[in-house]
């Protein structure tokens, strides 16, 4: 019986220890992807929220 549970325990800590482990590279990630969004905001956004803007400047100077 002492075996089982100890056994049950070794299995329980594996279980914690990857569910940490997916914690841990999913935290990872999310730090890896907002510094690069940091470091290059302009290749991560989407190139129609800065091209809207560059085309209405164009119109405006059209315009002027």
């Amino acid at each position: 019986k002492h075996l089982s549970s100890s056994s049950f325990l070794t299995l329980e800590a594996k279980a914690a220890f990857i569910f940490v482990l997916i914690l841990f590279l999913v935290l990872g990630l999310l730090i890896v992807r907002c510094f690069r969004i940091l470091l290059d905001p302009y290749r991560s956004m989407p190139s129609s929220t800065w091209t809207d803007y560059m085309e209405k400047d164009t119109f405006d100077y059209r315009i002027a």
